[in-house]
């Protein structure tokens, strides 16, 4: 939600991994378009014909192409979910402007528990490296979170073109 006002009002926001869906019905109803991207087709289901939602089924680990062609989103976010093969493609869908808000686990997180597959876990600054050459970086976190639930943790906004001249908390 910290970086959610940087959306460009009405933009199309793509969740990719959207799992149940709980950022994507937030946005949603904050009047953002959303297009919904999971390989959970129950997930999916439960997202189906909900106002402002277009959920898309597709497995991206398994080779499966790009769903979504040349379409450009105003944000993309992704929460607790790891494919590095995609960080280019996700800066490439960004339109001008576009923001890319992006959470997952990092290396520590297996002492909580899962992941702990170290495939699935960003190493120091990993999230930070991958984007900085593309995007222009507004904010970037790493280190333990006590909520939902104890975790290591990357966080990055980061903006497609222009400067990162927005407000920030106190």
């Amino acid at each position: 939600m910290r970086w959610a006002p940087l959306i460009a009002p009405g933009g199309v926001v793509l969740d990719l991994a959207c799992g149940a869906g709980r950022h994507a019905r937030l946005l949603a109803g904050r009047g953002h378009p959303v297009v919904a991207v999971d390989r959970d087709r129950e997930a999916l289901a439960d997202l189906a014909g909900t106002p402002g939602i277009e959920p898309v089924y597709a497995d991206l680990e398994k080779g499966a192409p790009w769903p979504l062609g040349t379409r450009r989103f105003a944000a993309i976010v992704v929460c607790n979910y790891l494919h590095r093969p995609l960080f280019p493609q996700l800066a490439a869908a960004l339109a001008d402007g576009g923001v890319l808000i992006y959470e997952t686990f990092a290396a520590g997180n297996e002492r909580y528990g899962r992941p702990s597959n170290p495939q699935f876990l960003l190493q120091p600054a990993e999230l930070l490296d991958a984007f900085r050459r593309l995007l222009s970086v507004v904010a970037f976190e790493q280190g333990r979170v006590a909520r939902p639930k104890p975790a290591v943790i990357q966080r990055l906004c980061a903006l497609r073109g222009g400067t990162a001249d927005v407000p920030l908390a106190p």
